[in-house]
């Protein structure tokens, strides 16, 4: 018997990517068999199909890593889901077998009920992004009430929900955005800066009265980590999930914290976030849903490095 999903055969362009038949897979010790409902997309599949953050990746592979859908078997020695239990997670990436599919198994430890109240499409749109925004939101950053929090690129995916996860905390929240998209960080309840127009650290310096962002999220990387710390006060706190260049000096001599943000996967963290959605003080952007057959132009989409929330593949 065989599904249907998204194979990669080589690295390179959306182009490689193509729909066809692969063998069903099979619930192993541990395990759990889902039937795939939605799958969220993430620049870092892009990454992937390029052959830059994983090159040593198997191929070929099924790419995708956020999933929503039900479960259609367990395997031996899970005890904690069901068949017809509703789930969301997102898989390893160095899997050979991600959620561009019709049916994809997965550790049933990383796996966590789907919040209640969301459609898969919503649901499937959170892991991911969700989780690494919960990780340098709540877990590292410790934000707190009354404090203030810049977000660099805030209508992203991960963006998009660490505004959300700061405002919900407490703090007043700082995020930049092109032009298109300030409208979007209004929505979300942040001060929008529009960047193309406005230099982000004396906006910040701006609205905290020349002190500074008690805590940056940097989504951005590269030399703009280092403007992320001239931004944030002294003994402030910067995360980054990429990795920074240039001059750093700014990090002692003013005794701020950086932390580096690669998300691991785990069912706590899930569990943690979920309350948020149901209570209704978070939502997923989802900006574009498209069809499994359509994977190439939502490749398209993460390949011109300007997406608003997230696009989410429709299974069912």
């Amino acid at each position: 018997m065989s599904v249907q999903a998204v194979v990669m055969d080589e690295f390179g362009g959306p182009d490689v990517l193509a729909v066809r038949e692969i063998e069903r897979p099979e619930a192993g010790p541990g395990e759990i068999l889902v039937r795939v409902f939605a799958s969220g997309t993430n620049p870092v599949e892009a990454k992937i199909r390029q052959g830059v953050a994983i090159p040593d990746l198997e191929l070929p592979a099924v790419l995708g890593g956020d999933v929503s859908g039900v479960v259609a078997a367990v395997g031996p020695g899970v005890t904690d889901f069901a068949e017809g239990d509703e789930v969301f997670y997102t898989p390893e990436m160095a899997s050979r077998l991600g959620s561009y599919t019709e049916l994809n198994v997965v550790a049933a430890a990383i796996a966590a009920p789907k919040p209640r109240g969301l459609s898969h499409v919503e649901a499937a749109a959170i892991p991911l992004a969700g989780g690494t925004a919960w990780e340098a939101i709540v877990r590292r950053l410790a934000v707190r009430p009354g404090e203030t929090v810049l977000v660099h690129a805030g209508a992203g995916g991960v963006g998009s929900f660490a505004v959300q996860f700061a405002i919900a905390a407490g703090a007043r929240v700082l995020a930049t955005a092109g032009p298109d998209n300030q409208d979007l960080l209004r929505d979300l309840g942040a001060v929008p800066i529009d960047y193309h127009e406005t230099d982000p650290v004396e906006a910040v310096f701006e609205h905290t009265g020349g002190r500074g962002a008690d805590a940056v999220l940097d989504l951005v990387g590269g030399e703009n980590v280092a403007k992320s710390s001239a931004a944030a006060r002294a003994f402030g706190r910067i995360a980054t999930v990429l990795p920074p260049k240039g001059e750093l000096r700014a990090l002692y001599q003013r005794n701020q914290e950086l932390h580096g943000i690669l998300l691991t996967r785990e069912r706590g963290r899930l569990e943690e976030l979920t309350p948020l959605f149901e209570r209704g003080q978070a939502r997923p952007v989802v900006d574009q849903v498209l069809p499994l057959d359509q994977v190439r132009r939502a490749h398209e989409r993460l390949d011109s490095g300007h997406g608003r929330g997230k696009t989410v593949l429709a299974l069912t």
